[in-house]
């Protein structure tokens, strides 16, 4: 087989690195730096649980209530986060959000007392978040509408490396003290709001006519936006359940906690390397076909987890959900972009985050009762159903919200070409 010139191979990756990364705005790629910045010092929050048992002395349960009251604050914080970004403007609440967020790090990182760690924590969350809304509102303003499936993708492509990144990372830093991860989570997200503030300009231009701070109730009232939130809202509930359940059900077959992260690890490695061939292969698909097919494929995932009594079944139940992960997040910001009002671009951005939320507060909670009360095949028999319904819910709201971004393309042109 004669074999291809490397002038050739040169030429054709060039090509795909300028498909995959050519033609978006400056604006957007110091976003994009900053949150891989950021995210490679992301630290405290993988750490917490385990800075509280082993540091501050917090028994398993206690500190289960601590991280608790961190997801209650950041259910909170989407929907303040977007408010912030509408009425003050992206960047603006970027880079306060960014900068609260640090000081309440460092907060957490000093306490010493039970009841102020629980104030710390639950600050935490409600600061820690608040950016996110805005940095998505800010790549809706400046990335051409039919570009943002292509944008939003790579943006959760760098949130992964970076994790991938901050984990063992945050390993290694906690050998000189868990209070370095604290300082060192806290200077990557001072860092990330300065990029902001010296690089990022207001992008902006029509702001909410309400001056109030107090979180929009439009979303929720936006009947084409919850036909979309709900089923998302499923599939959220499902993902949540790797955070406790499946851990809990994994030790029950005998995994120690070695063999877990080997399983879990399948879930970032996926990512990380499938995640751009997969985004560019679905890109022209319809896209409520690919949010049902990643609901489905998690449900599918999830349900397999009934048969993963050994650690190259759970690996390969793990690499289904992971699929179905990637599908649902190619295409679910673009989807907030195209419903979203200029003005209101962070409201409902930020809607759309608490979604996640309010599974990751809620999700563990619920799954492990459903486990504990009526065992595993019980619980992954019904994530199997939830994934379908949630695959069905996105097909059945497809008709409504394909003929509702039609009008909107005709009247303001500022929407996608991106097939519903």
């Amino acid at each position: 087989m004669a074999s291809v010139p490397r002038d050739t191979l040169r030429s054709r990756f060039v090509e795909q690195v300028r498909i995959t990364i050519g033609g978006l705005p400056s604006t957007y790629w110091f976003l994009w730096t900053g949150t891989l910045v950021n995210r490679i010092g992301g630290f405290v929050v993988p750490f917490l649980a385990l800075y509280l048992t082993r540091e501050r002395g917090f028994s398993e349960v206690q500190a289960g209530l601590v991280v608790s009251l961190y997801g209650f604050g950041a259910m909170f914080s989407a929907l303040l986060g977007g408010t912030l970004a509408d009425r003050l403007g992206r960047r603006l609440a970027l880079g306060l959000g960014l900068w609260l967020a640090a000081g309440a790090m460092l907060f957490l990182g000093f306490c010493r007392d039970p009841l102020w760690i629980r104030v710390g924590a639950f600050a935490l969350g409600l600061l820690g978040d608040l950016y996110r809304p805005a940095v998505f509102a800010a790549i809706s303003d400046v990335v051409q509408p039919q570009d943002r499936i292509r944008a939003f993708s790579l943006l959760y492509w760098v949130v992964n490396v970076g994790f991938a990144i901050a984990v063992p990372l945050g390993g290694f830093v906690a050998q000189g003290g868990f209070l370095t991860l604290f300082v060192a989570d806290a200077i990557t997200t001072f860092l990330y709001g300065c990029v902001v503030w010296f690089k990022v300009p207001e992008t902006l231009t029509q702001r909410a006519p309400s001056r109030s701070l107090l979180p929009s109730p439009i979303p929720f009232l936006d009947k084409i936006f919850l036909a979309f939130w709900l089923p998302n809202l499923l599939v959220a509930f499902l993902f949540f359940q790797s955070q406790a359940a499946l851990a809990l059900d994994l030790a029950s077959h005998g995994m120690g906690t070695a063999q877990y992260g080997t399983v879990m690890a399948v879930n970032g490695v996926l990512i990380v390397l499938a995640q751009p061939f997969i985004s560019r292969l679905v890109a022209r698909r319809r896209r409520s076909a690919v949010l049902a097919a990643g609901a489905i494929f998690t449900g599918v995932g999830f349900g397999l987890h009934a048969l993963s009594t050994t650690v190259p079944l759970a690996m390969f139940a793990v690499s289904i959900w992971t699929l179905g992960e990637i599908l649902g997040a190619t295409m679910s910001a673009s989807v907030v972009a195209d419903l979203a009002p200029v003005h209101l671009r962070g409201s409902y951005q930020g809607a759309f985050s608490m979604s996640w939320g309010l599974a990751s507060c809620l999700s563990p909670m619920v799954g492990s009762w459903v486990l504990s009360r009526f065992g595993g095949a019980t619980l992954w028999g019904a994530c199997l159903l939830v994934g379908l319904l949630a695959g069905v819910w996105h097909l059945a709201a497809a008709g409504a919200r394909r003929r509702h971004l039609e009008v909107l393309r005709t009247q303001q042109g500022i929407v996608g070409a991106a097939l519903d």
